[in-house]
């Protein structure tokens, strides 16, 4: 599903929706590609809403390919049923300023979701990132990696909450922000958080900020590979653990 958002001489807004409905024992990909093309400001604000039923099994991917003069608010809410499996992929690789949502609540015995994001900030772009995962049944699991590369005078966000709710027993909750400054001005603001009321669970969270393995950059360089290339291979390194769970190989 594309929305292609063109505004050349005029500002513009789109609201854009789209409704996912997994019925049971059914699998599919689903891939949502948001583009601009002119120069003019744009606003869109973007809902996409998914009810995975029982035993179903669906890949999202969200791309967000944005112009300078973009901005976008994007809300994605994910419902899961018994035994379902829901993975969502969220690129945010281009606009001036967007804000992602993503809550996902886990309804049923034995749903598994996974939610993967990879965002970059060029210029002085921002990127703000608010995830919650609500496990309210008992032997769910979630997997939630947020990656962030960050460069120029970029700034990113990034605010994760996992909930498991007192039925929830055996839960296992997994959550990671790793994020790459790649200049000297580039901020990353992150706040993982986890808010547990049971108490037979397995919980982790983490997060990490730093700058390109010198040492890394030292051994490239010393086996006659340029500066610029040696720093692209580290960064798309640091990067493929998300692009490489997409669901197809060619949007990697």
């Amino acid at each position: 599903v594309a929305f292609v958002s063109v505004a050349s001489d005029q500002p513009a807004v789109s609201h854009p929706r789209v409704l996912i409905v997994a019925e049971s024992g059914s699998r599919a990909s689903v891939i949502v590609d948001h583009v601009s093309m002119g120069d003019a400001e744009r606003f869109t604000n973007s809902v996409i809403e998914v009810f995975a039923e029982s035993n179903s099994n669906l890949d999202l991917v969200l791309l967000q390919r944005g112009a300078d003069t973009d901005y976008q608010v994007s809300n994605l809410s994910v419902h899961l049923e018994r035994d379902a499996r829901v993975a969502t992929h969220t690129l945010t690789l281009g606009g001036a300023a967007v804000r992602n949502d993503l809550y996902s609540t886990l309804a049923g015995d034995g749903a598994e979701t996974t939610a993967n994001g990879l965002f970059l900030g060029t210029a002085s772009r921002l990127v703000d990132n608010h995830t919650c995962i609500d496990h309210a049944a008992p032997h769910c699991q979630s997997r939630e990696l947020y990656k962030g590369i960050l460069a120029d005078e970029s700034r990113g966000v990034f605010r994760g909450r996992v909930i498991v709710r007192p039925d929830a027993q055996k839960t296992d909750a997994w959550q990671s922000n790793p994020n790459l400054l790649l200049g000297t001005s580039a901020e990353v603001d992150t706040r993982p958080q986890l808010e547990i009321r049971a108490d037979d669970v397995k919980c982790s969270h983490g997060t990490t900020v730093g700058r390109l393995d010198e040492d890394a950059l030292f051994y490239l360089r010393s086996r006659g590979i340029g500066e610029d290339t040696a720093r692209f291979l580290l960064t798309q390194g640091f990067a493929q653990e998300v692009t490489a769970a997409l669901p197809l190989p060619a949007l990697g």
